[in-house]
C-alpha cells in the first residue's frame, strides 16, 4: 500500500488524523503530515478509513 495526499485540496480537518494517527498528523502549523507513505499492513485498515473520511478527497490509497 502507498499513501498520497494532494495538499492543494486537504483541508487539515484532521478526521484522517483520528482514523490512522500512526499515518497522519496535524502539527502546530495546522497542517496535515503524511508520517509514512507505506504503512505497516497492520494500518491498512485504518488507512482506507481515513481515505473514505477525507470530506475533500486529498487522499488517495493505492495498492
Amino acid at each position: 500500500m502507498r499513501v498520497e495526499v494532494d495538499y492543494d485540496q486537504c483541508e487539515s480537518n484532521a478526521l484522517c488524523v483520528g482514523a490512522a494517527p500512526e499515518v497522519f498528523e496535524v502539527r502546530d502549523d495546522d497542517l496535515l503530515h503524511l508520517l509514512t507513505e507505506e504503512p505497516p499492513a497492520a494500518a491498512h485498515d485504518r488507512v482506507r478509513r481515513a481515505e473514505r473520511l477525507c470530506p475533500k478527497r486529498a487522499i488517495t490509497v493505492l495498492g
